[in-house]
């Protein structure tokens, strides 16, 4: 019998004075058995970056043949796709072909420097992908809860994430 999919919930209020976006989601995120905190909480971030009306989870780590994050017009057309952590080749090439705009978010410092040296070159040939390391000052995974209460200020490319007494500073460093 598989195992199934954890649910959290997570009501994040989100003020991103770089983008001038200011709105409260009320989420639910399905976390695989396979999925980590640290990855949960990645995916949470990833969103809170790139917020809009129309972004959304796809169906998961599971899938590979869809990002963890898309943003479609209203046509169906793939505005925008989001891989998180180190995807290979045939991936990039997949999100590339089929979306406007790709952002890999990668966060594991060594595994992902370590990635991006020996994908660089590949990278090059994708005018429509960049790549963003994620560092975060403290364990992200320590405010992740099955329902958590979010504030979210996102300044100069740097997100704080407030819930409670604690908070995460995320700085963003754009490798491409």
């Amino acid at each position: 019998m598989a195992t199934k999919a954890t649910i959290y919930k997570a009501n994040i209020n989100i003020a991103n004075m770089d983008t001038h976006y200011y709105a409260e989601h009320p989420l639910v995120l399905a976390k695989h058995p396979s999925e980590n905190d640290l990855r949960l909480m990645v995916r949470l971030t990833a969103f809170i970056l790139n917020a809009t009306e129309t972004l959304e989870f796809t169906k998961g780590i599971d899938q590979d043949d869809e990002p963890d994050l898309w943003q479609k017009s209203m046509s169906g057309d793939i505005e925008l796709s989001i891989i998180l952590g180190q995807p290979d080749e045939k991936r990039i090439k997949k999100a590339s072909g089929t979306s406007d705009e790709v952002i890999v978010y990668v966060y594991q410092d060594g595994m992902a420097a370590s990635w991006f040296k020996q994908n660089e070159k590949i990278l090059k040939r994708f005018k429509n992908v960049r790549v963003i390391f994620l560092s975060f000052s403290s364990d992200i995974q320590e405010i992740c809860s099955r329902s958590m209460e979010l504030q979210c200020n996102t300044d100069d490319r740097v997100l704080t994430i407030i819930s409670g007494d604690s908070s995460i500073v995320v700085s963003m460093d754009e490798w491409r």
